[in-house]
């Protein structure tokens, strides 16, 4: 199991500054990976008068600051962008960081904050179909070859971006969304990963095992390579004391768990603090 740590883009990790020392520090105390929110809003009424940064932004801060951990957004909805620009965003920034970025999408929500504040539609089966036909312009626009498509949400003609991702065929993409949907675990096989979230089991809080080997299983059976690598993200909150964190990610990873991102509580009140996410990464991964 691998180890990351997850911060929001908002409070005070809208500050890029911020979000480097954050990203150092982590790399310094053994993490492997951090992992960013994309957000414009998030939950209005709650955050409202709090500053958000660009995600991309805060990422290339966290590659200059850091040589060995992986860094990625979780999650992008790539229903909000425009394909182009996102291809450009995530290949400029693999090639920054020397090949450690990690891309996951997923829908992203609330709906009516993220889509429906903007004028844009807040209708799920169509940011699934944007997701679906985005993800496969973004891999062909990665490649660095001629694009050509014609589908239903998104036109390119004759369009070549380069340069092409440091990490060949593409850096690898995590999908995200909320198990028991099966749609979205779905998609997450023909990927190279799963970051399933779970109803009973809100951001910071560890999801039940039995829960995630369902994930697991139905993962493989619709998988064109079961058995191949493919990773499976779970995260919630751990004390610092190893013994106790052990008693928590161990049963995790015997379900088939191959990343922990540790998260702060969502409602515990220090979700976007950088002393609370400070004190936690210091004390350092719970390595198995």
């Amino acid at each position: 199991m691998r180890f990351s740590l997850n911060i929001p883009n908002f409070g005070d990790f809208a500050d890029a500054r911020t979000v480097a020392k954050t990203a150092a520090a982590a790399e310094q105390a053994g993490w492997e990976g951090l992992l960013i929110w994309d957000h414009v809003v998030h939950d209005k009424q709650v955050r409202r008068g709090k500053p958000f940064g660009d995600p991309w932004m805060l990422l290339t801060a966290a590659a200059l600051a850091t040589s060995r951990i992986r860094l990625g957004t979780l999650l992008t909805p790539v229903p909000r962008y425009r394909p182009e620009q996102l291809a450009r965003q995530v290949a400029t920034l693999d090639a920054l960081s020397g090949g450690r970025v990690v891309f996951g999408a997923g829908l992203g929500g609330p709906a009516e904050d993220e889509y429906g504040s903007f004028g844009d539609t807040v209708d799920r089966a169509v940011h699934a179909g944007r997701l679906d036909e985005g993800l496969d312009v973004l891999t062909r626009y990665w490649s660095g070859e001629s694009v050509d498509h014609v589908g239903a949400h998104y036109r390119v003609h004759d369009t070549q971006l380069l340069p092409a991702t440091v990490q060949r065929p593409r850096p690898p993409v995590w999908i995200g969304g909320f198990w028991p949907n099966r749609r979205p675990m779905r998609r997450a096989a023909r990927w190279d990963g799963a970051a399933p979230l779970f109803a009973d089991a809100l951001h910071g809080v560890p999801p039940r095992p039995d829960r995630l080997a369902e994930v697991v299983a139905y993962i493989e059976e619709h998988r064109d390579a079961p058995g191949t690598e493919f990773e499976v993200v779970v995260g919630g909150l751990t004390p610092g004391d190893r013994g106790a964190a052990l008693d928590i990610i161990g049963p995790l990873a015997d379900a088939g768990a191959t990343w922990w991102d540790e998260r702060q509580l969502q409602d515990g009140g220090s979700i976007d603090s950088y002393d609370a996410v400070l004190r936690r990464l210091e004390a350092g991964p719970p390595r198995l």
